[in-house]
């Protein structure tokens, strides 16, 4: 479950842009963007855990 994580946390940040620059409030933009950023910081971490094909084939 958490190889996906990445991906969730890469569609996530796309939306919270789309909806949070899409409002007229004041600060949205700002806050959008600071989402986004952690979301994607949250997709880097879960990287980690996606499986590398190339490391299971030098082992055999």
């Amino acid at each position: 479950m958490k190889r996906y994580l990445s991906t969730f946390f890469l569609i996530l940040s796309a939306i919270i842009l789309i909806i949070g620059l899409r409002m007229n409030l004041q600060w949205s933009g700002i806050a959008a963007w600071g989402l986004s950023f952690i979301s994607l910081i949250f997709a880097a971490y879960y990287t980690k855990y996606i499986p590398n094909d190339k490391k299971d084939e030098k082992r055999s």
